[in-house]
């Protein structure tokens, strides 16, 4: 679970410069900013839980 929030992340970056740099593309900016709340959230919930798993 700790590698799909890693991945989510990555492509939320990825896409939110992509977006910011080409201006046809704008839509990957909202996609990134959705896939980067999405890493958030699952970041915030696996900590607040105390899941220490690996």
């Amino acid at each position: 679970m700790n590698i799909l929030v890693a991945i989510l992340a990555i492509a939320a970056i990825i896409l939110l410069i992509t977006g910011g740099v080409v201006p046809t593309l704008n839509f990957l900016l909202w996609v990134g900013i959705v896939l980067l709340v999405i890493a958030a959230i699952v970041f915030l919930v696996r900590y607040l839980s105390g899941n220490r798993t690996v």
